[in-house]
C-alpha cells in the first residue's frame, strides 16, 4: 500500500512577469501544503516571486512513439519558415 502524499508539479517564476519554469516535486495532502512545501524547498534563498502547484495527475505529456506525428516539420509549408520572409531595410525590432 503507498503511504506517500499525493505528488504536486511545481513550477517557480522568477520575477514577476517573468515566466514560470519547473523546479520539482512535491508531496503533499492539498494545495495548500503543496505550496508551503514547495515555498520551503524551491525559494528558500528568494528565487521566486510567484508558486504555482499542480498535481501530478493532471500533466498529459506525449509519447516519444508520436514525435513523427506530432513534431512534423511541415516542410511543404514554407511561409512557416523565416527565410520565407524579406526584412525591411532599417527594421531592427522585427
Amino acid at each position: 500500500m503507498d503511504t506517500q502524499l499525493d505528488l504536486w508539479e511545481v513550477f517557480i517564476q522568477g520575477k514577476s512577469g517573468g515566466n514560470y519554469t519547473h523546479a520539482g516535486s512535491v508531496h503533499a495532502a492539498d494545495s495548500n501544503m503543496a505550496l508551503q512545501n514547495a515555498r520551503d524547498i524551491y525559494t528558500r534563498r528568494n528565487e521566486g516571486s510567484s508558486i504555482w502547484v499542480i498535481p501530478s495527475k493532471y500533466v498529459v505529456a506525449s509519447n516519444p512513439e508520436d514525435a513523427d506525428m506530432l513534431f512534423d516539420p511541415a516542410n511543404e509549408k514554407i511561409y512557416r519558415h523565416p527565410t520565407f520572409y524579406v526584412m525591411p531595410e532599417g527594421a531592427k525590432q522585427i
